[in-house]
């Protein structure tokens, strides 16, 4: 579904389609989620995050230092720069959990260029099993999205705004409450690979 589709429609129009295309649930993680991972107290916990590092690295090098390669594939801007974070990209088809998948990527602007910093999946509620080992969580609000980037906290769809403050973008999508899970494997983050923010990205983000 791209953002250009998308943004033709209203709000409630917005959510049956997402809805519909199967973004709204599975992409938010209501399809099935792997047996819990072994413990990082064990080799063979150690083992499997460095193997699903590994594997997330060799998935999205492509978009390490290229966000119009993300874009091509499927990739639309869903926040402007959030502090200790950066700038959210979405590919609404991806659904599920899969480590060389993910649906979401998080971008630095540093001097000029885009650089990814941490990949990033949301889910309805919390795991019951973390799909990654010792994987912790972050809270992201009900919202409408807008076409430029920007988001207003909302807790029903029905009363977005069909364009955004300031800007006037075209609203794009709405989404529930939601449990996040980044991770940190394109930039260091003295908070741990599953920071929900990164002390070390504050000062590039900068428009």
């Amino acid at each position: 579904m791209r953002i250009s589709r998308i943004a033709k429609l209203g709000a409630g129009a917005a959510v049956t389609v997402l809805a519909i295309t199967g973004w709204l649930a599975p992409a938010w993680g209501t399809a099935a989620v792997p047996a819990q991972k072994p413990s990082m107290s064990s080799p063979a916990g150690i083992n499997a995050l460095a193997a699903d590092i590994a594997a997330a690295r060799q998935a999205t090098a492509k978009y390490a230092t290229s966000l119009a390669k993300a874009k091509a594939d499927g990739y639309f801007i869903i926040t402007k720069m959030m502090p200790s974070m950066g700038y959210h990209f979405l590919n609404a088809k991806i659904s599920g959990f899969d480590v060389r998948k993910p649906p979401l990527l998080v971008y630095e602007h540093v001097a000029g260029k885009w650089e990814l910093g941490a990949l990033e999946w949301v889910f309805p509620s919390m795991p019951k099993n973390p799909p990654l080992p010792n994987a912790t969580f972050g809270f992201f609000p009900a919202a409408c999205h807008y076409a430029d980037g920007q988001f207003i906290p909302d807790k029903t769809a029905s009363t977005c705004p069909k364009r955004a403050p300031h800007s006037h973008a075209k609203f794009t999508f709405w989404h529930p409450d939601l449990t996040t899970m980044h991770f940190w494997i394109w930039y260091p983050n003295p908070d741990g690979l599953y920071g929900s923010t990164n002390s070390l990205v504050t000062p590039f983000n900068k428009g």
